[in-house]
């Protein structure tokens, strides 16, 4: 299948007039078999998302409804597409707290994303419980088992509290979410906590038996930046201060934060640094879902209403910059020869009214999909 945009306007370092031909899956030149009339609508490269986690609620919907994950991966798949996200990590835990965190579901859908046939790129980033020390073999042999490219250290546990002896926060709903009493939860942490002199080993047996991924760390600050970029963990996530962001940056490496954080104007957590601050002072590599799929292109247009950045240098930040961070050089930018990614935007409504990916169509929506005759 082959098509032809004309009619729009295509970002490049600019927006310019111009045409794209999309044929065996990658972007090219000459006539089509399809043409699609995209005046008055903004072309752009496809969104590339590094985190998001607003798939659970297509695939568990309530506590414990979870049916097929294969059918329900193509419900996720239509609210990226709507969203002009055409490749797509989903953030899922492997770690204590259970259910949907834990490593039966994180399993179940790393099979299913393999299995399913999709026209996204949908893949999932593993977020590995630092604490997790017993499951080294079952992570690793999953990785390998489902071609799992990246993972992201995390730790959840609340050391504070365990460390005072105080009843840690939200310990009730936990413990539910987990299918635990709270006592049995609780002591759970408690166990996990008193193995903090095994993490360094474990953290570093994960990556010699995995050197082809991509690792990650999640909310560092200063000094646990420092620690993460000791041990070659290389892409800096959610950085809660700008030190952390400022030492991602001087050690070599990516710095990613949240749509979200651009949109509303700075972090739901009290305390946290503001995106835009990051991305006004060009410490920030690439921004991501995080929650809300639909903030990617809000943050856009939030970084260009405030004068941050102009549209390409904002752009870059939802596609050739999470790219880049992750290798991914055949995409991400529209150039003859890359893989087939597209947006089509209308700019008074800032809507995607269409979504292409390798080259074939994922979503079409009103006055563009009425064109097609």
């Amino acid at each position: 299948m082959s098509w032809q945009i004309t009619g729009g306007q295509i970002l490049h370092d600019t927006l310019s007039e111009g045409a794209l031909t999309l044929a065996s899956g990658v972007i090219g030149t000459g006539t089509a078999r399809h043409q699609l009339d995209a005046r008055g609508f903004w072309i752009l490269p496809g969104i590339v998302d590094l985190h998001g986690d607003a798939f659970e609620r297509h695939l568990a919907p309530r506590r414990g409804m979870v049916s097929d994950l294969g059918a329900n991966l193509g419900f996720v798949e239509g609210e990226l597409a709507a969203c002009g996200i055409t490749t797509a990590w989903l953030a899922q835990f492997w770690s204590w707290e259970g259910g949907m965190r834990g490593p039966e579901f994180a399993t179940r859908l790393a099979h299913a994303l393999k299995a399913t046939d999709l026209r996204l790129d949908m893949r999932m980033q593993l977020r590995l419980e630092t604490h997790m020390i017993d499951d080294l073999k079952a992570v690793v042999d999953l990785a390998k088992e489902t071609g799992l490219d990246y993972l992201l250290f995390n730790d959840h546990l609340p050391h504070k509290a365990l460390e005072s002896g105080k009843k840690p926060p939200r310990l009730n709903g936990s413990a539910l979410k987990a299918g635990r009493s709270p006592e049995a939860h609780h002591a759970m942490m408690h166990a996990l906590k008193a193995r903090d002199a095994e993490v360094e080993g474990f953290v570093r047996a994960v990556m010699q038996a995995l050197p082809d991924l991509r690792f990650g760390s999640h909310d560092d600050d200063a000094g646990l930046r420092d620690v993460w970029a000791a041990r070659g963990v290389r892409i800096a996530e959610f950085p809660v201060s700008r030190e952390a962001a400022v030492a991602a940056r001087a050690q070599g490496h990516a710095v990613i934060m949240g749509a979200p954080n651009v949109l509303r104007g700075g972090s739901h957590n009290r305390g946290s640094v503001s995106a835009g601050d990051l991305v006004a002072e060009g410490l920030v590599d690439a921004l991501a879902s995080d929650y809300h799929y639909p903030a990617m292109i809000g943050a856009v247009f939030a970084l260009v209403d405030r004068g941050i950045c102009d549209l390409a240098q904002a752009w870059r930040l939802v596609s050739e910059g999470p790219a880049q961070v992750m290798g991914l050089t055949d995409r991400g930018i529209l150039e003859a020869g890359k893989r087939g990614d597209l947006v089509i935007l209308c700019p008074e409504r800032r809507r995607v009214m269409g979504c292409f990916a390798a080259g074939r169509p994922v979503f079409l929506s009103g006055a563009l999909a009425e064109r097609l005759g």
